[in-house]
């Protein structure tokens, strides 16, 4: 999987709406966008940017990246030396179509290629990515539970609670979220799951059971990361949302002085208390 493609998995934060503090109208469209929206690729600016680039200068096709070798062959096994080799080919651009954010044109590619080679991981996965950055959730679990069953990958895992967070299938969040801390994947997995299962206990309202979740993120680390301020920024908006002022005050700030352009902390600092 490309870089980008691990990034399409960074899982985001709260889908529940917070109640607007401030009757301005801009006011009210920001406090109205969930943390979801806020925390989309890491940063706000990084999809603003994105945006900008797509309206003003539609990208140039290039011929797709080859697929690793591996997938390949799966291919070939699946479907025969004759129509592997062209499979793979389309497999390649339906990564590429993934990367640069065509999800439509992904997602199409893949379901076809699916139901042709049904027992490649690599085909349902990017059909679930592409699907999940879709919101279409009920196909994306669908495909990313069959991606994982052929070929476990703990990368995968939080994109799935969150689909199942969407489709409010709770139990599976918990499951998930139990199989990602008894896997013990990369601290950014487990941050992503972290967020998915705290963000599903908000949705049921259960603020202080969401916060509960967060502690492990409280530590000190030795270096900061994005996957910290991440979760930081979510500690905040738990603790705004659950009323306290005092510590949503303290996990935004300390966002704020890493990275003080880090989605809309700054006003949400400001805010905070209101």
């Amino acid at each position: 999987m490309t870089a980008a493609q691990r990034r399409a998995l960074e899982v985001k934060a709260s889908r529940g709406p917070r109640t607007p503090r401030d009757p301005d109208a801009e006011r009210r469209r920001i406090e109205d966008r969930t943390t979801e929206q806020w925390v989309d690729e890491g940063s706000v600016r990084d999809a603003a940017l994105a945006a900008t680039g797509r309206a003003s200068a539609p990208p140039a096709r290039r011929a797709p990246q080859p697929l690793d070798p591996s997938v390949a062959a799966e291919l070939v096994d699946e479907v025969g030396s004759n129509r592997g080799p062209r499979l793979a080919e389309r497999l390649a651009m339906a990564s590429e179509a993934l990367d640069r954010e065509r999800y439509d044109e992904a997602r199409r590619i893949a379901s076809a290629i699916a139901k042709e080679a049904p027992n490649v991981a690599a085909v349902h996965e990017v059909l679930g990515l592409s699907s999940y950055r879709l919101g279409r959730y009920k196909q994306a679990a669908k495909a990313l539970e069959r991606a994982n069953e052929l070929h476990p990958d703990p990368a995968l895992l939080p994109a799935l609670a969150d689909c199942y967070r969407a489709l409010r299938r709770w139990t599976a969040v918990e499951r998930i979220w139990r199989e990602i801390r008894e896997i013990s994947p990369a601290q950014e997995i487990l941050a992503e799951g972290r967020i998915v299962a705290a963000g599903a206990l908000a949705d049921r309202d259960d603020l202080p059971g969401a916060i509960g979740v967060m502690a492990s993120a409280t530590k000190p680390p030795k270096r900061v990361r994005d996957h910290h301020l991440r979760q930081w920024y979510v500690l905040g908006d738990l603790y705004d949302r659950s009323g306290d002022p005092i510590n949503a005050r303290r996990w935004f700030g300390e966002v704020a002085s890493r990275d003080a352009d880090f989605a809309d902390v700054t006003d949400r600092l400001r805010s905070v208390g209101r």
